[in-house]
């Protein structure tokens, strides 16, 4: 059965000045999915959110959010949706439990409904014996949390996360990972930016790829990695890539290679070198071996056809 969608994105463009920060972008996002965004720094995915979010205007193109024009009905497609932006903006000198009760006054909750959701939601982020300590007290991963109680207080039916685990350690991140998931099953959608593989990998129900602001391939994370090749190999001297559609295959071709080769499952990143010679984290130029996946005879075209269905 096909998701409603509640993130509709059609033809969207965003200019500044020269620069196309978001070039014709389409897509859409059914309801109860964890969808991810996955590129670079400076691919454009924070001006898509500021654009869904009614933060910014587009150039032109359109995008609704809970079936709202986020341009022409910009309150009631706020109304539905919170908000869990890159930069950490909790107020500092308030405690835990005082920003989250101004957020609810700012959602007009009343005083009985919104005592009670602050006490659920601090203990649905772990904060219920922080809820009187000032929040510039708190740790970056703690804040994360709390912005994430913030931005679900007032039962949002979907739920923006931009680069929500930036700069955090590997162990606060999977504890972020955790609360997401968690906020997934209480049944909100969420649109998830991020340049960190293993996140999209495994938090995302499908990841939208961008790179200077297109749209270059969309689908579920298995579906990218088994287009592009199942099996990689690598050479740590040259930083050359090869790609496989089955472990032996890839056996046989190291072996008639000079020098040290690495044999590993692939990842988005490997998609994303394969689309665009880069590498999401922004390494510059990689090498690869062959414009099509060794073993398959439909690996570049599926990658095509993944971008164009998925689209739209």
């Amino acid at each position: 059965m096909e998701m409603k969608p509640v993130i509709e994105v059609q033809d969207l463009i965003k200019r500044f000045g020269s620069l196309t920060a978001v070039d014709h972008l389409n897509l859409s996002v059914g309801s109860g999915e964890i969808f991810g965004f996955l590129g670079p720094n400076g691919a454009g995915k924070t001006t898509t959110v500021r654009i869904l979010t009614t933060l910014a205007k587009p150039s032109a193109g359109r995008a609704l959010v809970s079936c709202h024009d986020v341009v022409k009905e910009p309150l009631r497609a706020k109304s539905g949706m919170g908000v869990v932006p890159q930069h950490i903006n909790v107020d500092p000198d308030l405690t835990v439990a005082e920003n989250l009760r101004f957020h609810g006054m700012l959602h007009k909750m009343s005083s009985s409904k919104l005592k009670a959701r602050i006490d659920e939601l601090l203990e649905f982020s772990g904060l219920s014996e922080r809820g009187r300590e000032l929040s510039k007290n708190l740790s970056g991963g703690l804040k994360r949390r709390l912005m994430i109680a913030r931005a679900l207080l007032h039962h949002p039916n979907v739920l923006f996360l931009d680069e929500p685990t930036v700069g955090l350690d590997a162990h606060t991140r999977r504890r972020t990972w955790e609360l997401i998931r968690r906020s997934h099953e209480l049944g909100v959608t969420i649109f998830l930016t991020t340049h960190y593989i293993e996140e999209a990998e495994a938090l995302c129900h499908r990841v939208g790829i961008i790179h200077e602001g297109s749209l270059i391939a969309l689908d579920t994370p298995h579906k990218l990695k088994a287009h592009t090749g199942k099996v990689v190999v690598e050479s740590p001297t040259t930083g050359k890539t090869s790609f496989f559609s089955s472990r032996e295959a890839a056996a046989a071709f190291a072996s008639h290679q000079h020098g040290e080769v690495m044999i590993r499952d692939s990842n988005l990143e490997d998609v994303f070198i394969r689309l665009t010679g880069q590498r999401v984290s922004g390494g510059g130029k990689t090498k690869v071996a062959n414009s099509s996946m060794h073993g398959s005879k439909h690996s570049q075209q599926g990658a095509k056809h993944t971008h164009k269905s998925g689209a739209h």
